[in-house]
């Protein structure tokens, strides 16, 4: 029998594939590596990750040092709430490389403050130069293919493997929830990709 083919956004199961696609940008472009590390880290959603500013994850210590934020603290454009996130090790170190690297390509350390975050080379037509979210699908699905990912990744890709990281790390699934924001456990359940077929193994592999 023919496996169906699953045509809705995926998660990054695999440790190896999330490796893959991590090592692909860390090789050709650090701006993509720190989406991928921060987007992963942070579960926010794309339209959340492209409106950052440099402001919102780095700030200048007392001794003048470019430093990188322990929280994020952000509104969020579809619900207006307010969130409060403490940022992985992870994704601090590679929002670290990334802005450093800009930082020797720009006149001051205030000018870097100021721009955003995941920068584009075309202008917007808001006049900035921002990653748009079609660009993001578009690096994120030419590394999957790269790498040989043969599901559908999508910008949703990476909140769902935030989301799926922590349920088979063992966090409980009503904290997901709220770090999803989701009305319900069953709908985070779905949104990570957690099916029958998967609740059906653990009960088969539980050893009693």
């Amino acid at each position: 029998m023919k496996r169906k083919v699953n045509k809705t956004t995926q998660p990054i199961r695999s440790p190896s594939d999330r490796e893959a696609i991590s090592s692909y940008f860390w090789n050709r472009n650090l701006r993509d590596y720190a989406f991928f590390q921060f987007g992963i880290a942070t579960g926010r959603r794309i339209s959340d990750l492209v409106r950052l500013n440099v402001r919102d994850v780095a700030f200048i210590d007392r001794k003048g040092r470019l430093t990188i934020v322990e929280r994020l603290k952000i509104q969020e454009k579809k619900t207006g709430k307010f969130i409060d996130l403490m940022l992985h090790p992870s994704a601090r170190r590679a929002l670290s490389k990334y802005i450093r690297q800009r930082r020797k390509q720009a006149q001051s350390i205030g000018a870097v403050l100021n721009e955003p975050l995941f920068k584009s080379r075309k202008q917007g037509h808001d006049g900035q130069y921002r990653i748009r979210e079609q660009q993001a699908w578009r690096v994120l699905n030419n590394a999957a293919r790269a790498c040989g990912l043969t599901y559908k990744i999508g910008t949703h890709s990476l909140r769902k493997t935030f989301g799926y990281i922590l349920y088979t790390s063992g966090t409980n699934i009503e904290l997901i929830q709220k770090f999803l924001n989701h009305s319900s456990p069953a709908i985070t359940l779905a949104y990570i990709g957690i099916t029958q077929d998967d609740m059906d193994e653990a009960i088969l592999s539980m050893d009693i």
